[in-house]
């Protein structure tokens, strides 16, 4: 085929960079934890892979997966409100983040004066209209922070958003300095975060500037989202990147978007809900004496350490020893011996039955159970 056939324009234009979008799960398609509401509090993860809801206010409000989506995407982060604030006291905010980890911002050459411009981009909608911000909180060495106000002019209605953040923006030179660098390590560099609500103590923040003060999350001209039952806003296609322009949103099989999460998060063994009745936890080990079984669960890709927190569900009915005399028991299992690649899982049975040193296995009696490891920014 002739050189001259080839469409170059339309190749750099479908083209890009694997990797490129620093957040990850953009597109809000993998929902470990679940794809139903759960309400939103100091910082925890209640539905979508490595986006955090943060709730300090009188209201409340709940976060899941919904399947209202622009054109081009299947999926979004909806939030909802379900108790209202009507006025926020000073210190009383909500937010919506993701946090990035250090290691993977280096290329930005922040602490130097050859620091990178970044551009994020996303699509928003909301019945309530009027002024939003997004803050960046870089949060290694010394802490800056960075606002920028964004409109949602009309509702019930996808918009896309882009707003370039420089490292000198509003004329200050906190970024390009030694103090504005990010340690090269598995900690948080970045929070970046979709601010719905502030309080007046956190709406002085100067717009389209880098601040030392901490409490500098948005201008007085945020909306109080928390100030309706009514009130929804959802989010999807984010997409930060290095540049001056929003390249189209980097579209990622599922396969890669959901490796990247299970390095923070992993739920065994599917990434929507608990096992089905019946089936194998995919470990392997022995019994290590009459009643007590030890398995070595091997995380799929190794997390970004050793994990803080082990979840499961069900009751001991759940859960049962299988062995190769078909003996079983029951009890809820326990975990240990955490390392970022594997840990021990040991389930204690109700009865007698097995002998030390046989190999057995562990089994769901339901769909309740299920097994999950964080390793969470």
């Amino acid at each position: 085929m002739p050189l001259s056939k080839i469409k170059t324009n339309s190749v750099a234009d479908e083209v890009f960079k694997a990797g490129s979008n620093l957040i990850i799960n953009g597109a809000m398609q993998v929902a470990q934890r679940g794809t139903s509401a759960v309400a939103a509090g100091s910082g925890t993860y209640p539905s979508l892979d490595r986006f955090k809801a943060w709730d300090n206010s009188s209201g409340a409000y709940t976060v899941e997966q919904s399947t209202t989506a622009p054109v081009g995407f299947t999926t979004s982060l909806k939030a909802q409100v379900t108790t209202a604030d009507t006025s926020l006291s000073g210190a009383e905010y909500a937010q919506l983040s993701q946090q990035i980890e250090a290691q993977n911002l280096q290329h930005l050459a922040y602490g130097t004066s050859d620091a990178k411009t970044v551009t994020l981009s996303f699509h928003v909608r909301s019945n309530k209209t009027g002024s939003y911000s997004i803050s960046i909180y870089k949060s290694d060495a010394t802490i800056y922070l960075f606002s920028k106000s964004y409109t949602i002019n009309s509702a019930d209605t996808w918009e896309k958003k882009t707003i370039t953040i420089t490292p000198t923006a509003g004329s200050t030179s906190f970024i390009t300095s030694a103090a504005g660098a990010i340690a090269n390590d598995n900690g948080i560099g970045f929070y970046v975060f979709w601010n719905l609500a502030q309080g007046s103590a956190y709406q002085t923040a100067t717009d389209n500037t880098w601040s030392s003060n901490t409490s500098h999350y948005s201008d007085t001209k945020q909306v109080n989202w928390m100030d309706s039952t009514s009130n929804n806003f959802y989010l999807t296609g984010v997409q930060l990147e290095v540049g001056e322009v929003a390249t189209p949103f980097q579209h990622e099989d599922i396969g890669t978007t959901l490796a990247r999460c299970q390095r923070y998060y992993y739920r065994s063994p599917t990434p929507n809900g608990g096992m089905s009745a019946n089936e194998t936890f995919p470990c392997v080990g022995n019994m290590d004496g009459t009643q007590t079984g030890a398995y070595m669960i091997q995380f799929p890709i190794p997390m970004r350490s050793a994990p803080t927190a082990f979840e499961q569900s069900g009751t001991a009915s759940d859960y049962s020893i299988r062995v190769t005399s078909d003996a079983n028991g029951t009890s809820v299992p326990t975990a240990g011996g955490f390392t970022a690649e594997n840990a021990i899982i040991n389930l204690i049975s109700s009865g007698a039955g097995f002998t030390s040193g046989q190999a057995a296995f562990m089994r769901a009696e339901s769909t309740d159970a299920f097994l999950a490891f964080s390793a969470e920014l």
